[in-house]
């Protein structure tokens, strides 16, 4: 029953589709009609729309919603992240799931050495301080074409700064500018990542972050072929 678990990522698709096809509140109407747990990672303030779908999952300890946050300067964040919801957007998506009693995180992600990482205590603060109650982050991840987009991203965007940016990607990724392994890829290596996740740790703990964890359940699930009605 563990495996139950579903996890969604809305910003798969272009938010102009999603908010013309409803693709994913379609996901959500039928976990809700099984009570299926789920986890929803978002950048997008977009998720508000669903909060009646995700307040019923909420009532059986089955949704979380995690929205991350990357940086919270406006022109950084349209500039790294163009098609997805401003920072203050974020913040308030964070606070609207809050009020409706539905377990709301940040991910503090992407996490850019030399770039934003000097931005984590004050991300997790705002977002603490908007309702959010766990946290987590992932320090930048250059799979596959990413690298080359990246290196030619920073060229007009932060020229100054791009070899530091560059050398500090390759300090926790093992002299690589992407690790696939799945123990590491998340948190990186070596000390600067040590120094990241020391950061990141004291910082939930000045502001109240990751407390408690959560709890995702399948107490409620309800097996396919009885007759059931949404929200009964």
């Amino acid at each position: 029953r563990d495996k139950l678990v579903t996890g969604v990522q809305t910003c798969a698709l272009p938010i102009s589709i999603e908010r013309r096809l409803k693709l994913t509140r379609r996901c959500l109407e039928v976990l809700v009609e099984f009570r299926n747990p789920v986890v929803i990672i978002t950048k997008n303030e977009l998720v508000t729309r669903d909060i009646d779908l995700l307040s019923e999952l909420a009532r059986h300890e089955a949704a979380l919603v995690f929205v991350s946050v990357a940086s919270l300067r406006n022109e950084l964040a349209r500039e790294l992240e163009p098609r997805a919801s401003q920072p203050q957007r974020r913040l308030a998506a964070i606070e609207a799931l809050a009020g409706a009693n539905i377990p709301v995180g940040v991910l503090v992600a992407p996490v850019i050495p030399g770039l934003t990482d000097h931005e984590m205590p004050a991300i997790l603060k705002a977002c603490r301080e908007a309702g959010a109650g766990t946290a987590g982050y992932v320090p930048l991840r250059l799979p596959f074409g990413l690298a080359p987009l990246f290196e030619e991203w920073l060229t007009p965007h932060a020229p100054l700064q791009k070899e530091k940016i560059l050398h500090r990607v390759r300090e926790i990724r093992g002299g690589r500018l992407n690790d696939p392994n799945f123990g590491s890829r998340l948190r990186g290596e070596g000390g600067y990542a040590a120094h990241l996740n020391k950061l990141f740790e004291w910082t939930c703990r000045k502001v109240g972050l990751n407390g408690s964890r959560p709890k995702l359940s399948t107490e409620a699930f309800r097996r396919p072929g009885s007759q059931m009605n949404l929200f009964s």
